[in-house]
């Protein structure tokens, strides 16, 4: 009723009508102070509400005027922006200009605030994506009256709960031990949704065939408890789209919107944003959303519009963390904290699936600086973790015998040669082209430098040579060089895995791809060893560190079970677990004030503003990608374009695409979003976008 208050004003009311106002809606885009409209409401709730030691009116005032700008910090310049005369006369105006009374005189109850103190922040986020969600929603069906009908397009979960039911009962009947076992998984996990909600764990070893039985839970829950969308959250978006065409076969029948598949994404800074912009912004309006830890962590601690608009999508929603070990732990406990809240206060369930279950329980310290307030009442659904584990142990792990002598990668080389199938991964995308470098002719490479449609149909070629080398019929050696790109959700199964040093739980997702079907005579290979290349610092040094601490002495068992909680226990000790100090950020302060601004510029599990997305020309969809890019061109930005164009993403540092756009090689169509020229020397076929760590060089663009 009141955000838009000071549209009421003359100076407006002229501006919006002129040829060029089709951005006035903007406030980003106004050049004159006249013009802007936010402030009045802010200005009217605190005059209408506040109140001697309650100012609820200050709680309006936070969505309101940061309906454009995004949620602001009170004391650090919202109060003194609002305090400023062009402010006050935007009100005076606004009044003057008689709006009705009863958008003026409309008072909201009292709040009643879902956790408290501790839950005011998230709380607060929650009323401001209502908020600008709407409002996007109202300027894209401006723009386009047919998007609202679309978006009622989607399937019901109840539809989707039968499709995947029929879907399943299709599925050919392959009598194997391993197959036996991932039946009462699935059967385990129907069982089990009847359950409250509240949090589960999913505890099953890789190959056991989490991801589908993981889904049959959420929508039997959805289904028993009335639940309105189903999130499936994976830690590194370069294995999204394995997921997302999971899905996507097994809801075929309903046709092909029936999820969405969110993760990088151009974002528009403030002051680029335009109403069209706001047409590519995602609100998670799917039944089912497939999306990365970033996009669903970062936009719970988000201050940013365009990112807080999905907030009040995930109420009422399953969360489902797959490999929930990958939580990043310099930021776990104020996650811990929102999941704790989103339980409790948003009617959500949590499952956390993964072989390799982290440490999230409380736990308590000599030094209480280390504490952790973990996640309350987590569910196993499986009834015996211990028992399926020993069942599905596949493989034989080789440890290096000195874990401080590294392997060069001519020797790696050389062993991966003599091996006719057989699966190498490393901890970078250079260690990866270094390594493929080494090996011969038809070695195949995955890294995130390439993009996902293109890393889709290398991992489809992989799975059919995998096949054709069992029936005999394609004996020509199979090599593969990945970043750990493949250890979750990517359905290989080769009879050698190499894997340098890494995390314990690393190694073990890498022993997932190892003989994960079991049909070998005996056990499968796993060899880890000590590169050349010392782990990046950071948290993959942290984790290399607690699994060599955790492994030493381990040689005949290091993949037990036991084994995980001693390790995640050591790394989560290792590391401050709210190294930015967001718990702190977000406590309510007088006046019922939280810095949110500056904990949307903290809370970055990676600092989108260094990175860029590309859009890369992959020469198999040459045909596609034209079409796609020449409606973005002339039409702008629209939600459904810009998840088409996600296939064709790759993430690079904005310093190096900024270097490509002033050397030609890249342009910007819109803000935010970066296109590769049609060039066929600057995205290579095998090694997908090509750089200044390329050892050739074929054009002089990264020189």
């Amino acid at each position: 009723m009141w955000h838009d208050l000071g549209k009421y004003r003359p100076g407006f009311q002229r501006y919006v009508r002129l040829p060029e106002g089709e951005d006035a809606h903007i406030e980003g885009r106004v050049s004159s102070r006249e013009k802007t409209h936010s402030a009045a409401g802010a200005l009217w709730a605190m005059q209408k509400l506040n109140q001697p030691n309650r100012p609820l009116g200050n709680i309006l005032a936070y969505l309101i005027a940061g309906h454009h700008a995004g949620l602001g910090d009170w004391d650090q310049g919202l109060k003194e922006r609002l305090a400023e005369t062009y402010a006050q006369q935007e009100l005076k105006e606004a009044l003057a200009a008689q709006p009705p009374s009863e958008v003026l005189n409309h008072v909201p109850g009292p709040p009643c605030i879902p956790g408290g103190a501790d839950g005011f922040a998230l709380w607060v986020r929650m009323l401001f994506s209502c908020l600008v969600d709407a409002d996007f929603l109202d300027t894209e069906a401006h723009f386009d009256a047919g998007k609202p009908a679309h978006r009622a397009g989607f399937p019901a979960l109840g539809q989707m709960r039968q499709a995947f039911d029929a879907y399943m009962a299709a599925l050919p009947v392959v009598n194997s031990p391993v197959n036996t076992l991932r039946a009462d998984v699935l059967r385990q996990c129907r069982a089990k949704a009847a359950l409250p909600p509240g949090f589960f764990s999913l505890t099953v070893p890789t190959g056991g065939g989490k991801t589908l039985s993981s889904l049959a839970f959420a929508l039997e829950h959805a289904q028993a408890h009335g639940k309105r969308r189903v999130i499936y959250a994976i830690p590194y978006t370069s294995i999204i789209e394995q997921t997302a065409d999971v899905f996507r076969r097994v809801f075929a029948a309903l046709g092909e919107d029936v999820l969405i598949e969110h993760h990088s994404q151009a974002d528009v800074a403030e002051k680029d944003e335009t109403a069209r912009s706001r047409l590519a912004c995602e609100n998670w309006d799917a039944p089912l959303v497939v999306t990365t830890n970033v996009q669903l962590l970062e936009s719970l601690f988000a201050a940013k519009t365009s990112r807080c608009r999905k907030l009040h999508n995930i109420v009422g929603s399953i969360i489902v963390l797959d490999e929930a070990q990958q939580l990043p732990p310099e930021f776990l406990q104020p996650i811990l904290d929102v999941l704790n809240l989103l339980v409790a206060h948003y009617g959500v369930t949590v499952v956390l699936c993964t072989a390799t279950q982290p440490a999230l329980s409380s736990s308590a310290y000599f030094d209480s600086s280390k504490n952790l307030r973990g996640l309350k009442n987590v569910r196993e659904i499986m009834d015996n973790p211990d028992a399926l584990f020993a069942a599905l142990e596949r493989v034989r792990v080789e440890l290096p015998k000195d874990w401080q002598t590294p392997t060069p990668w001519e020797e790696i080389a050389a062993q991966l040669c003599a091996e006719d199938c057989v699966l190498a991964i490393v901890n970078t995308r250079k260690a990866a082209r270094e390594l493929h470098r080494l090996m011969p002719e038809g070695t195949l490479h995955l890294s995130a430098l390439m993009c996902g449609a293109h890393r889709q149909d290398v991992i489809a070629q992989i799975k059919q040579r995998l096949q054709a080398k069992r029936d005999g019929s394609d004996t020509r050696p199979l090599r593969v060089v990945s970043t750990q790109l493949v250890e979750a959700g990517v359905d290989i199964d080769f009879p050698v895995v190499y894997r340098a040093i890494a995390g314990l739980d690393s190694l073990a997702q890498a022993a997932g791809r190892c003989n994960r079907e079991g049909r070998l005579p005996e056990k499968g290979r796993v060899v880890v060893f000590v590169p050349p290349d010392k782990v990046p610092l950071g948290h993959l040094r942290k984790a290399a560190d607690a699994c060599v601490s955790t492994l030493r002495g381990q040689e005949h068992a290091p993949l037990a079970r036991a084994l995980f909680e001693r390790y995640f226990k050591q790394l989560y000790y290792s590391v401050d677990l709210d190294k930015h100090s967001v718990v702190a950020k977000l406590k309510m302060q007088r006046n019922w004030t939280v810095q949110f601004g500056e904990v949307a510029k903290v809370f970055k599990l990676i600092d989108d503003s260094e990175q860029a997305t590309v859009v890369v020309r992959y020469a198999p969809h040459h045909e596609l990608l034209q079409e796609l890019l020449g409606i973005l061109t002339t039409q702008g930005p629209q939600r459904w374009l810009m998840r088409k164009l996600q296939r064709y993403t790759v993430s690079l540092p904005k310093r190096r695409a900024e270097k490509m756009l002033l050397q030609g090689a890249l342009i910007l169509p819109i803000p935010g979003l970066y296109v590769q020229v049609d060039a066929d020397n600057l995205y290579s076929d095998v090694l997908g976008l090509l750089g200044d760590d390329d050892l050739y060089n074929p054009s002089g663009f990264f020189a």
